[in-house]
């Protein structure tokens, strides 16, 4: 029976998708539930997965771009449960008599080749994200060469021009390039890049985007951080990391600035009383903004959890649309990247967002002394049609209070000793 295997929709409002590249090859046998390509649309990049097992016949060429619901391969599920043919070939002659005497027949120095090209398997270089996902689905560095399906004319011109034992130990050749090249590489725009030009280009054309700033003294969250760092992970089971401060501030610091949460629609002003945030994380594809939801009901451990979750998912392109839709505030850290300060564009259709930066120690005054202290700039970009300076202003003095005294953190980022006094 051949079963058809139509393009997935995203979400609404998107009517066509890029088939941007196979897992598979055309005439593979496959398993039912297995992956066989990977779709990209201008908000995420989705996996094509197999209704059967069977044999597939690929009918959309890589690169391509097909509408939603149209057929992208069909599988022969008469072939379910069977190898691949060239398995079977391999099996059938390893497995013949002749075989089995010329096996005999090889002698230590002829295979002794063999074993070292296959032990040069080990000199690859591996990203670290990379080892991570090989180490999750316990997979050798021989493993993903031999999975390989194709090898391209990329892979062919990587290899040529990867620097070579000798050439990493001489200094000169380090420094300046032996071969000098006027060519240039081009690549297709993919349709998430596309779609993220157009709306960074649209806010500075239709917003009345302001950025203001301040500095954040880093080092009562950094005590914090060090000293229960181990009773954190022991507790919750995951690392304690300065985004969840910045992250549980800014809500706290919207309920005092509510208008820094607030959106355009059409001639209203809508004011939500929840705390959606989005995060940018940058992935292979470009930039994606995974929310999380109702901030104001979460604690730190909580936080930390859902952006170790939603950033693993944006970076394996396992993100859904569900997942980056609906944020009322974004937090952006150019730091983790050496950032010393920025101006962050608005996430649309949202008014502002807060971008963090390094930290730096730097000579600041304290008490009347010059001390050392290690320093972040906060940057805050509004829509000044509907965030005046006095809230944005406000805005980020509020979350500098809580991350230079964190037990403010616990009282809605008001001063105890004022809510003693009832002031």
């Amino acid at each position: 029976m051949i079963v058809e295997i139509k393009v997935p929709t995203p979400g609404e409002s998107i009517s066509e998708v890029e088939l941007a590249s196979w897992l598979v090859s055309d005439g593979d046998i496959v398993a039912k539930d297995q992956e066989l390509a990977e779709i990209e649309s201008d908000k995420a990049t989705l996996a094509l997965i197999a209704s059967e097992a069977g044999k597939i016949k690929i009918l959309v060429e890589s690169g391509e771009t097909v509408a939603v619901d149209s057929v992208a391969c069909s599988i022969d599920t008469d072939f379910a449960g069977e190898a691949p043919s060239t398995s079977q070939a391999e099996t059938s002659k390893d497995d013949s008599p002749e075989v089995e005497v010329k096996k005999e027949e090889i002698n230590k120095e002829s295979a002794k080749p063999v074993q070292e090209k296959t032990s040069q398997y080990e000199k690859a270089k591996v990203s670290p994200l990379a080892k991570k996902m090989m180490e999750e689905a316990d997979l050798s560095v021989d493993d993903v060469i031999n999975g390989l399906k194709r090898i391209s004319s990329k892979e062919v011109e990587l290899a040529k021009n990867a620097p070579t034992t000798s050439d990493s130990g001489n200094s000169k050749s380090a420094f300046i390039s032996s071969d000098a090249s006027r060519e240039a590489h081009r690549q297709k725009m993919t349709n998430l890049r596309k779609k993220l030009s157009q709306r960074l280009v649209s806010v500075k054309n239709e917003t009345a985007m302001l950025t203001t700033f301040n500095e954040v003294d880093m080092s009562a969250v950094m005590a914090l951080r060090k000293k229960y760092q181990n009773k954190f992970i022991d507790a919750h089971g995951v690392k304690l990391g300065f985004m969840s401060f910045f992250i549980k501030a800014a809500s706290l610091a919207l309920k005092h600035h509510p208008m820094v949460n607030a959106m355009i629609d059409g001639e209203e002003i809508v004011m939500p009383e929840y705390h959606d945030v989005s995060v940018a994380v940058q992935t292979p594809k470009g930039l994606m903004v995974p929310v999380i939801r109702n901030i104001e009901t979460l604690q730190l451990h909580d936080i930390e959890l859902s952006l170790k979750n939603l950033a693993e998912k944006a970076r394996t392109g396992k993100i859904s649309i569900e997942e980056m839709s609906g944020g009322t505030f974004t937090v952006t850290n150019g730091g983790v990247f050496g950032s010393m300060l920025s101006t962050p564009i608005i996430n649309p259709p949202q008014s502002a967002i807060m971008g963090m930066h390094n930290i730096v120690e730097r000579p600041v005054a304290v008490n009347g002394r010059v001390e050392i202290r290690p320093i972040m700039y906060l940057a805050l970009s509004y829509d000044h049609r509907i965030i005046d300076g006095k809230d944005s202003v406000g805005f980020l003095v509020k979350v500098k209070e809580m991350i230079e005294d964190p037990a403010k953190l616990l009282q809605g980022g008001y001063n105890p000793e004022e809510l003693v006094l009832g002031l």
